[in-house]
């Protein structure tokens, strides 16, 4: 069971990132290289996994919905930090 979640994970990962690569073919407004491509990877594969930990330990329906909201939240303001750099720290994208 726990394996089927985990390749459900990782097709949605793989398709996540083929969005970008397909718009990176038709448009020059999608400029990614190939440490964006790992960094999204890294990203959204350990956000995955994360989910899918706190899924497997987490029984009370009320905090694992908490915590999901969390990690979720980190999981964007990283995004966006790294795209636009929201906080100007050093890893911002501008």
């Amino acid at each position: 069971m726990i394996m089927s979640k985990f390749y459900k994970i990782l097709i949605v990962f793989c398709v996540l990132l083929c969005v970008p690569l397909i718009a990176s073919q038709f448009s020059t407004e999608v400029n990614w290289s190939v440490l964006d491509f790992v960094i999204a990877a890294i990203l959204l594969f350990g956000t995955g996994l994360l989910s899918m930990n706190l899924y497997t330990k987490i029984k009370t329906s009320k905090y694992y919905l908490i915590l999901i909201i969390l990690v979720l939240l980190v999981f964007i303001l990283i995004w966006a930090e790294l795209a636009v750099g929201i906080f100007n720290t050093p890893i911002s994208g501008s």
